[in-house]
């Protein structure tokens, strides 16, 4: 799907990751999903289960898969610089850092 530049909301680095784009543009306003955590409507699969599971659970219980690229580095520091949070099913991270690996390091001023 390509997107004209001028659907597009960039007033924070949240409008601009492609699972709140989803959201904003097909979720909320189509199928009234405005809570992807409590819907009962939307399912999770993580990234490391791959394409396969998605195929697989449309035959099972689905009615549609959507498989995004994962967040880059820059869009997560890019929201942590703004203090604001990752949006719900954006932050699956794998393989997953061990507590206490990953800094950040500030310039001291």
């Amino acid at each position: 799907m390509v997107l004209k530049e001028s659907s597009l909301d960039k007033s924070t680095p949240i409008t601009q990751l492609d699972s709140q784009i989803l959201t904003d543009l097909v979720f909320s306003p189509i199928l009234g999903i405005t809570d992807l955590k409590k819907d009962n409507r939307i399912d999770f699969v993580g990234g490391i289960r791959g394409h396969k599971e998605l195929e697989r659970r449309c035959e099972i219980d689905c009615v549609v898969a959507i498989a995004l690229h994962p967040c880059s580095i820059n869009e997560v520091m890019n929201v942590a610089d703004a203090d604001m949070i990752m949006p719900p099913k954006s932050t699956w991270f794998e393989p997953k850092p061990r507590s206490g690996f990953c800094m950040r390091v500030f310039d001291e001023e």
